[in-house]
């Protein structure tokens, strides 16, 4: 439940306004409806995706899938833009600087997740990372940049 959550707040950072909609085509598996664009586009972004579900909302479409043995997932909007990539990764990938001020500005806290946001060329940071760190008495996402700034993001509990 909480991957699905900040997967959406993640998507819901970097979505637009959609104002026309797409021809909608059944998914492979049958259970949500995907764009025929957006299923176009991910077919050919990723070619040897495995075990692929869609979820779809109102403003983006979500596939989950393994790409070499990695589980993934991808966030297009409705006009079949890539918005990013996700997938879980362990704490020490961070950068090290970064490691160190969350040492220093959560101690106390444990990182419960780390999730890997790639948005390739979409105009901001490329690569950044959502670390949930959680105590006994809270949970917080904060937001690592590829210069390894770490900034408070949201409030989880």
């Amino acid at each position: 439940m909480k991957k699905l959550f900040i997967s959406t707040a993640i998507a819901a950072l970097f979505t637009a306004n959609i104002f026309a909609a797409n021809t909608i085509t059944k998914s492979e598996e049958g259970s949500d409806n995907v764009s025929y664009i957006v299923n176009s586009k991910f077919n050919s972004d990723f070619v040897r995706a495995e075990n692929v579900t869609w979820k779809v909302t109102p403003k983006f479409q979500k596939a989950t899938f393994t790409l070499d043995g990695v589980k993934k997932a991808a966030f297009y909007n409705l006009r079949g833009e890539l918005i990013g990539v996700t997938e879980n990764v362990q704490f020490k990938e961070l950068p090290t600087k970064a490691k160190k001020e969350i040492g220093l500005k959560y101690a106390g806290y444990f990182a419960n997740e780390v999730i890997k946001f790639d948005n390739g060329d979409n105009g901001f940071d490329s690569t950044a990372y959502f670390v949930d760190l959680k105590n006994d008495k809270e949970e917080v996402l904060v937001r690592v940049t590829p210069s390894a700034g770490v900034y408070f993001f949201q409030q989880v509990k």
